[in-house]
């Protein structure tokens, strides 16, 4: 994740001239700089990846769908073909066999 940036001279000054003694203001403006360095933030631009990523990811399933799709009909093809065949040669089976036995 992205880092905050915080001015730590200017939020003292601030504080001093809102009648802060020195001490203090640099002790909170420690502080501050402290908790956004704990802080784990998501920014404006992690957020903007994460959606970069999702849309990728959307990308490559949508691809591997339409290749799963194509194998499927590959299937659907040969499948029908093979059954096809199957039929066929029962029926000639069919029609030969009473002749051989009569």
């Amino acid at each position: 994740m992205a880092t905050v940036t915080f001015d730590t001279l200017k939020f003292v000054k601030t504080l001093e001239a809102a009648g802060v003694p020195f001490l203090q203001a640099e002790a909170l403006s420690d502080a501050v700089r402290e908790s956004h360095e704990v802080a784990d933030v998501a920014t404006k631009h992690d957020v903007d990846d994460v959606k970069r990523d999702i849309d990728d990811v959307r990308k490559d399933m949508q691809a591997m769908e339409a290749r799963i799709d194509a194998k499927f009909e590959k299937f659907e093809l040969r499948l029908t073909v093979k059954l096809g065949g199957i039929v066929v040669f029962a029926l000639g089976a069919l029609t030969v066999l009473p002749k051989w036995v009569a």
